[in-house]
């Protein structure tokens, strides 16, 4: 049966060029830190990576520190800050919320963006002597519903307090434009599987100046700010991956028109069917759509069986099917949230993917509808 991949907000496939890149790297001989040739050869490949990845972002090669991936990067940003007062928003990714949790938490609204009134309310009610003292963390734009936040206005806000700012942009970069500049965010969280890149290697990207508490201790790498061997093939497979996403942002435009198809055609079929986070800006490729009286597990496996690979959420879970926080954070009840899934298209998406999604999606819905479904667990069929 031939299979359909709808799930890149959880790992993207990783593009043949990265692989090319990623393979020669990987026969490199040399320590990044060592001071003879193949060291020296070892290094430019990690630096020329370094470029790359900044340029996806608008900033610096100096200000990129790699790390095994987006969580370890939210982790630096929010723990290497030492900043006490933390805010944070409700639809964050857990590596985010359990970095710190005893964060104070930004309500959303309904539509999934933060709730600025809220916001501005958390900060005032800090005391004076909370100035220069907080850190908000923000993702661009979340994992499960693609919602886009309006992180400039964020920053602005969160600056008239003293507070350092940190965005979240895994899901974002490749998708929409990035410029750590005109964010006006001080940190910036990446993660190279996101973007057709391979697994086990992100980076935060810094602004000048700024100086963070390392979490792993032991050397002088990355300018000692991420002590431990650089991941020089991984590093590699990044720099690839970014320059891909900064010359194809243009692709995602097709993304855009297949996730409106297949919007427009399920509530077409399901009028009681909800598209979370719709009426806010979102990204192109993703889409988070709810089956009422249908839980999120008994989709998942009509889906595979039908060849199709979709989520319910967040990949970082354990594989557990469970309601978004996300969802709830926007209002939804456990019921619709517990109903939703996500589909998130990607570089190698194709329209047979999408016809082959809906055609699924929507027996499954009639099967439901007329009260014909039984899903017998200990076969794993659908009759």
């Amino acid at each position: 049966m031939q299979k359909h991949y709808m799930d890149f907000n959880a790992t993207a496939p990783i593009r043949p060029e990265v692989v090319e890149a990623f393979v020669r790297a990987s026969q490199t001989v040399g320590n990044p830190s060592s001071v003879h040739g193949f060291g020296r050869g070892a290094r430019r490949l990690v630096e020329e990576a370094r470029r790359s990845v900044a340029a996806l972002t608008g900033g610096r090669s100096q200000d990129v520190i790699f790390t095994s991936g987006g969580t370890e990067a939210n982790n630096l940003a929010l723990k290497g800050s030492g900043r006490p007062h933390v805010l944070v928003s409700a639809g964050e990714h857990d590596s985010v919320l359990q970095a710190e949790p005893a964060a104070q938490t930004i309500p959303l609204n309904p539509d999934g963006t933060l709730d600025m009134a809220q916001f501005e309310c958390l900060l005032s009610s800090l005391p004076e002597t909370a100035a220069n003292s907080i850190l908000v963390s923000v993702m661009l734009a979340n994992n499960e519903t693609g919602v886009i936040q309006n992180i400039p206005e964020i920053a602005a806000t969160a600056r008239r307090y003293g507070a350092l700012v940190h965005c979240d942009a895994v899901q974002a970069a490749g998708k929409i434009p990035l410029d750590i500049a005109m964010l006006g965010v001080d940190m910036l969280s990446l993660s190279a599987h996101k973007i057709g890149g391979p697994q086990g290697i992100g980076a935060l990207v810094l602004t000048p100046g700024l100086e963070l508490k390392p979490l792993l201790l032991g050397g002088g790498q990355e300018r000692r700010r991420r002590a431990g061997t650089e991941n020089v093939a991984g590093c590699a497979g990044f720099g690839v991956a970014a320059d891909f996403a900064v010359s194809h942002l243009t692709d995602t435009q097709r993304l855009a028109d297949w996730r409106d198809e297949i919007e427009i055609r399920l509530t077409s079929l399901s009028r009681e069917s909800k598209v979370f986070g719709s009426a806010a800006q979102r990204l192109p490729n993703t889409s988070c759509i709810s089956m009422p009286g249908v839980p999120a597990e008994t989709q998942l496996m009509a889906l595979d069986l039908a060849g199709v690979a979709v989520s319910s959420g967040s990949a970082c879970s354990s594989g557990k099917v469970q309601p978004s926080h996300v969802l709830r954070a926007m209002g939804a009840s456990d019921a619709e949230a517990a109903s939703a899934l996500r589909i998130s298209l990607g570089w190698s998406s194709t329209l047979g993917d999408v016809e082959a999604f809906v055609d699924a999606w929507s027996a499954l819905y009639r099967r439901q509808e007329g009260r014909e479904a039984s899903l017998d667990l200990a076969t794993g069929s659908i009759a």
